[in-house]
């Protein structure tokens, strides 16, 4: 992603923008689906699910015996994939066949990986992969540490953010602990419409392994910095919280406002947060909070 430093900015300016851009922006269309053994294995297709061939794929000429079509798709890397959709099996199903076993080798797919496939606004087909956790393998002792690597990137942004010059981050919200990239108007609404406090009921979306989401509950049980001292102020992972449900894996006990739903949710119009202390002045050319690191 690359960012751009704002100094000052207006924010209803940028919430009009960004509900326009909402309204405006034709809804994308995409499936996710984690890969079988059948699904990577050199002899078959990829089994894609009835709904999503429907929604995603152009749609097949059934009065074809069998229906096929010739499907095209890009990665991240612009890449051009050709796959051979048909409809076919008893029962009938759908399938990516011709294409598909070169696709699975050529980036080292197994099962568990999961396939992204979005239609964008342009109605263009695009594709996507998202790997399972796996251990890392050794690495040699010539490859650079993770903190070395953060420190020369925060410095690297830090000295664009004073010149006001763009710079380029790369983001894996998988890898992440939380979602720090967040749309401008959800920060806004949950700063700026949901009263906080403690002892208050909330409900927090989760992804399981099973790649589904599920809703949990929780309270409210502290608001605090969670580093007073190097993140004074800091409205990431400020709530301190606790769960009804204390099940296999553990979630975090800390989490940002804008994370979680408010069982309720009263309306109040203020420019700050009640439970916020006011902020120090920035210094020219400091990040904002957007663009903050955490």
């Amino acid at each position: 992603m690359t960012l751009q430093p704002v100094p000052s900015f207006d924010k209803e300016a940028l919430l009009r923008s960004d509900l326009s851009m909402k309204i405006n922006k034709p809804q994308t269309q995409f499936f996710c689906k984690t890969l079988t053994a059948s699904d990577t294995s050199t002899h078959g297709g990829f089994s894609v699910p009835r709904r999503a061939a429907e929604k995603i794929f152009p749609p097949l000429d059934f009065s074809m015996q069998p229906p096929v079509q010739e499907l095209v798709a890009r990665d991240l890397h612009d890449t051009q994939w050709t796959f051979r959709h048909i409809y076919r099996g008893q029962p009938k199903r759908h399938l990516l066949t011709t294409g598909w076993s070169l696709f699975v080798s050529g980036k080292k797919l197994f099962a568990g990986d999961a396939v992204l496939f979005i239609r964008d606004e342009n109605q263009q087909l695009l594709l996507g992969i998202r790997r399972a956790n796996r251990q890392p393998a050794n690495l040699s002792s010539s490859v650079l540490s993770s903190d070395s690597m953060h420190i020369g990137i925060l410095a690297a942004a830090a000295h664009a953010a004073a010149n006001n010059s763009p710079f380029t981050v790369f983001y894996n919200p998988r890898a992440s602990p939380s979602e720090f990239v967040i749309p401008l108007a959800k920060y806004y609404k949950a700063v700026c419409s949901n009263q906080i406090s403690l002892g208050m009921r909330f409900r927090m979306m989760f992804e399981t392994e099973e790649s589904g989401t599920r809703r949990y509950m929780g309270t409210v049980t502290g608001i605090s910095d969670l580093d007073p001292v190097n993140w004074k102020n800091s409205q990431w992972r400020n709530l301190q919280v606790g769960w009804d449900e204390s099940t296999g894996g553990e979630r975090r006990t800390r989490v940002s406002v804008w994370e979680i739903e408010p069982v309720t949710a009263p309306f109040f119009i203020c420019p700050t947060p009640p439970f916020y202390r006011p902020k120090r002045p920035r210094q020219p050319g400091m990040l904002g909070t957007l663009n903050r690191f955490d």
